[in-house]
């Protein structure tokens, strides 16, 4: 970033960091500490980069404004959010629909709430993986995972990869007929429900 060239006292410059953090937003990281608590500043840098929430100050990790336009931009980010963010059951949603890997910066109470889970494996099926034990082991969790993307069932319990139960057959034939080329490693009649 531009900012890693220029002198100390323009780092500290609003203007200068401004017109460099909307053309990176990764520039935040050079700019002088005082503009990482600037609102605008850091907006405008998640807005260009999400993962320049990082060296947003403490109190705009908590900004809904701020962090839902990170999350926006790379749903992971919110594993930079403020605890009570990342426990808000409809802000954490926006950032599983971007991506499904953000369930792993949940608060651990939504991770193991079957009707938010459900909601994020439809979102992203591969959230499956950062869901509490027992729901990946939940057979309607995992169908509506599968659904989404046939690969999250290397992430479901063994006991439901385990041979020797009824074969999820829907989803995961579904999802074959439709992933062409994403076939997920699993053969379908492996595949099983205790």
């Amino acid at each position: 970033p531009a900012l890693w060239y220029v002198a100390a006292a323009l780092r500290g410059d609003r203007e200068v960091v401004l017109e460099a953090v909307r053309q990176n937003g990764s520039a935040l990281t050079f700019a002088a500490a005082e503009l990482y608590a600037d609102r605008e500043v850091v907006f405008e840098a998640v807005r260009q980069n999400g993962s320049a929430l990082q060296y947003a100050a403490a109190e705009l990790r908590a900004d809904r404004k701020v962090v839902l336009e990170a999350v926006r931009q790379n749903g992971v980010c919110l594993g930079y959010a403020a605890d009570e963010l990342r426990a808000d059951r409809e802000f954490v949603l926006e950032a599983v629909r971007q991506s499904g890997q953000a369930l792993w910066y949940v608060a651990a109470e939504l991770r193991a709430d079957r009707e938010f889970v459900l909601e994020a494996v439809r979102q992203s099926g591969r959230a499956l993986q950062y869901t509490a034990a027992e729901l990946s082991a939940d057979r309607e969790v995992v169908l509506e995972a599968v659904r989404q993307d046939g690969s999250a069932m290397a992430y479901a319990a063994l006991e439901l990869r385990a041979n020797g139960g009824r074969v999820i057959r829907e989803a995961a034939a579904s999802h074959l007929a439709l992933a062409g080329s994403c076939a997920p490693v699993f053969a379908v009649q492996d595949v099983v429900v205790q």
